[in-house]
């Protein structure tokens, strides 16, 4: 990411941020404070203002961006405890896995793992309690609740780890 700033003598500062598909974010601060943000498609088109902030809210927004508020934190799957040793887990089918194609009932998850799928999200279309003719595919997320050990088994199995 290149960022490029220049003095806008009687107004303030600009600062264009490359985006990597080409176009580029603009943002003219004023002397006033006040900021307006910009979208420029390439370097021969015009820009496209998005929205202006007076300063504070601009410093406020500013700091939600950087991370001052929350730090995401990555995980390859989320856990949720149910209650004793029940668990709730995501897991994704990734591309290229022998479950691609296959319907639940052939993969046969819960006889092997003994975690249970309650839901195959798809996209937008989200499939509840599916039953052994659904068709799993690359890239759906399996929702499966289970024992604690069954849950990791079942995740070994549909990840390929």
């Amino acid at each position: 990411m290149t960022v490029y700033e220049s003095d806008l003598p009687g107004v303030g500062k600009k600062h264009e941020i490359e985006l990597g598909d080409g176009s580029r974010l603009v943002v003219v601060t004023h002397n006033t404070g006040k900021r307006e943000v910009f979208r420029r498609a390439d370097d021969d088109a015009d820009s496209e203002k998005l929205f202006e902030l007076p300063d504070q809210l601009a410093r406020q927004v500013g700091t939600i961006l950087e991370g001052a508020y929350f730090q995401p934190v990555r995980s390859q799957s989320i856990e949720t405890l149910l209650g004793g040793d029940t668990l709730i887990e995501w897991v994704e089918i990734p591309e290229g896995s022998d479950l691609d194609g296959k319907t639940l009932g052939e993969a046969d998850l819960r006889q092997e793992t003994g975690a249970n799928v309650i839901v195959v999200q798809r996209g937008d279309m989200t499939i509840t309690n599916p039953g052994g003719d659904t068709e799993l595919r690359a890239g759906d997320t399996l929702l499966a609740v289970g024992p604690r050990e069954a849950c990791r088994t079942f995740q070994s199995i549909v990840t390929g780890e």
